[in-house]
């Protein structure tokens, strides 16, 4: 870039600023600096009221705000085939590296991205806390991918190839991945080295499938919910495969996973009469034999209705582990939707059985702000 072009791009960093309030939304701020170049930034916040049964520590109910969390966003466009992408994310201690990526459009059915992001994975992970249906089910009882397999908030460092083929309606991911952090107790390579532990560094594969029928879903990242603005009727299958992915203290073994994954949305017919929404999802994990707290099978259905920019939820979830202990979880939640995910009131109250505890029910009120 010659020294006119950065100047013009120095001033216009420093009056944006100034131009934030008047920029879209759902995009951020992006200033334009060249032909097809740009730099853009946004945030992203949601914050929580919870109240527990038996949260305190003297066995009463608690009461607690939190900040469950804040993301800065930064993207930068060198030209119309190269991309790039930095996001943060407060940890509850220190700001951390969320997302950092190199992506390669070079065209609709061939995309490329290496660094760190979200590795293919069900729905649920995929649409993440900001753009699900809501109630924290994307690292929960079914879907355990947001905390297993990755190095943060289910990210993981690797490279991804993913495109839209058939005009679009077959959407396809995969990859090869850092892995290797799966279940409680787990170790990374660097730990196991350092314990030890004798495992071999294979990556970790993972890779998934999806189908449109109605409308299409374009990009890489899923939406758990298109808050009546689209009919959907979608399928989708993904899986991970890592030898020696499982390494603890004692032993390591292979880990596998798959699931399937279905969403249905339709708007009604007829002016304000809304739409409904109908998903469900199976999992299949595997960790041989090494933690089987994290092993065994798990399923959920969930249904919701928007009109009128409410959304009523509901949603069931169960996950069978192999130790015999059963975990399984019911929502019943009201979502307020202000505008679109960029801003959003949400109240859900659960109820959670584990085998051998007792039950425990919860009360929370989200709100979630995105620019």
């Amino acid at each position: 870039m010659r020294s006119t072009g950065k100047q013009a791009a120095l001033a216009a960093l420093i009056g944006m600023a100034g131009t934030l309030c008047a920029l879209d939304a759902q995009a951020g701020a992006t200033v334009n600096i060249g032909p097809d170049q740009s730099l853009s930034v946004g945030f992203g916040l949601r914050t929580s009221y919870s109240s527990i049964e038996h949260g305190a520590s003297d066995g009463s109910r608690s009461n607690d705000f939190n900040l469950d969390s804040a993301r800065l966003y930064f993207g930068a466009s060198l030209n119309q085939q190269i991309k790039g992408m930095f996001n943060t994310e407060w940890d509850g201690d220190k700001i951390r590296v969320l997302d950092a990526a190199g992506q390669f459009a070079f065209s609709p059915e061939l995309n490329v991205w290496a660094g760190r992001m979200l590795s293919p994975s069900d729905r649920a992970n995929m649409a993440g806390p900001y753009y699900s249906l809501g109630g924290g089910y994307w690292a929960g009882v079914a879907s355990r991918y947001g905390y297993n397999g990755g190095i943060f908030r289910g990210r993981d460092d690797g490279v991804t190839v993913w495109g839209q083929l058939l005009d679009g309606r077959l959407g396809y991911s995969f990859g090869g991945y850092e892995g290797h952090t799966f279940g409680i107790g787990a170790l990374t390579q660097g730990e196991a080295r350092a314990a030890g532990l004798r495992a071999s560094d294979k990556p970790m594969f993972a890779g998934r499938l999806q189908y449109d029928f109605w409308d299409l879903e374009p990009g890489y990242y899923g939406t758990g919910n298109y808050l009546g603005t689209k009919d959907i009727l979608a399928v989708g299958l993904a899986g991970r495969s890592q030898q020696d992915g499982v390494l603890t203290a004692a032993a390591s073994g292979d880990y596998r996973s798959w699931s399937l994954d279905f969403l249905l949305e339709k708007r009604l017919p007829g002016a304000g009469a809304g739409a409904l929404s109908l998903e469900g999802a199976w999992y299949d994990y595997d960790t041989g034999n090494v933690i089987r707290a994290e092993q065994g099978k798990a399923w959920l259905v969930a249904a919701g209705y928007i009109v009128n920019r409410l959304q009523p939820f509901v949603r069931y979830q169960k996950f069978e582990a192999d130790t015999g202990i059963d975990t399984r979880q019911a929502d019943a939640g009201l979502n307020y939707i202000i505008d679109g995910y960029n801003a959003q009131l949400a109240a859900l109250y659960s109820r959670t059985k584990v085998t051998g505890a007792d039950d425990q029910s919860k009360f929370s009120v989200t709100l979630q702000l995105q620019y």
